[in-house]
């Protein structure tokens, strides 16, 4: 005799937080932006490094990066755009980020 308190019962009870990913991820904005101030020049483009390496492991096809540092009363301000080739990659870049 089968438990049927064990059995799963998937199929017979809806969900009700069910969301199609479509409704998430629409490939529409496949754009992360970045903005910081450092103190120096290397730090900034350091961080433009790892900012740049960070997109690279997750790109399927190459992500297009566009970047200024420039010198700002506070340090040197980096500005970074990555535009990846579908939504879920730019997620996933920007979670990596926090």
């Amino acid at each position: 005799m089968t438990n049927s308190v064990n059995k799963c019962r998937a199929n017979e009870t809806p969900a009700c937080c069910c969301v199609d990913v479509g409704t998430i991820i629409d490939n529409e904005d496949c754009t992360a932006e970045y903005e910081h101030v450092f103190a120096t020049e290397s730090e900034a483009r350091a961080r433009l490094e790892l900012l740049t390496q960070a997109a690279r492991n997750i790109e399927t096809t190459p992500c297009e990066i566009n970047s200024e540092i420039s010198k700002v009363e506070n340090g040197f301000k980096l500005v970074a755009k990555f535009t990846f080739c579908c939504g879920a990659e730019c997620m996933i870049f920007q979670l990596k980020l926090r």
